[in-house]
């Protein structure tokens, strides 16, 4: 167990840390893992694809470009996620079925909620540098979610 403000503490400047702008929606506050990113444009269906995968315990960081028009994810896709042992997800949209996320023991952090479920046509870009929340993401770093923010490190901490 890990908190990002003690993080924060011990390895300072070595870590970057997103612009406070997500909130919890997923039924685990705390989570962390090795990065895995998506691009998509209101289109979830790489997301899903990715979802189906095994996780291997990282966290899929989905870059939507910040679009509150409609949801990435959902009930059915945070169930897969969990099945497939991914430890998390940070969304920059939305979600939806937030009732529902919150039964579900995997760490969710997204911009905000939106009914509207997203097209699935498949486009999009996978394993590539995204940058939101004042942040650049690179795959294979590492993140580290709980209720007091997000940081992202270079080398798996502690």
């Amino acid at each position: 167990m890990f908190v990002t403000a003690d993080l924060y503490d011990e390895y300072g400047d070595s870590l970057d840390v997103m612009a406070p702008i997500f909130k919890d929606y997923g039924g685990v506050d705390s989570f962390s893992g090795e990065i895995e990113t998506l691009k998509v444009n209101e289109d979830n269906a790489l997301v899903r694809s990715v979802l189906e995968q095994p996780g291997h315990h990282r966290v899929l960081v989905v870059d939507g470009q910040g679009s509150l028009r409609c949801a990435l994810v959902g009930d059915n896709l945070a169930s897969l996620a969990l099945e497939n042992d991914w430890a998390g997800l940070v969304v920059f949209g939305c979600v939806r079925d937030a009732r529902e996320l919150r039964n579900i023991p995997i760490g969710i952090k997204a911009l905000a909620t939106n009914p509207r479920k997203s097209v699935k046509k498949g486009e999009g870009a996978k394993n590539v540098v995204v940058g939101f929340a004042n942040c650049i993401i690179v795959p294979g770093q590492f993140i580290y979610a709980d209720q007091d923010g997000v940081l992202l490190s270079e080398v798996a901490l502690g």
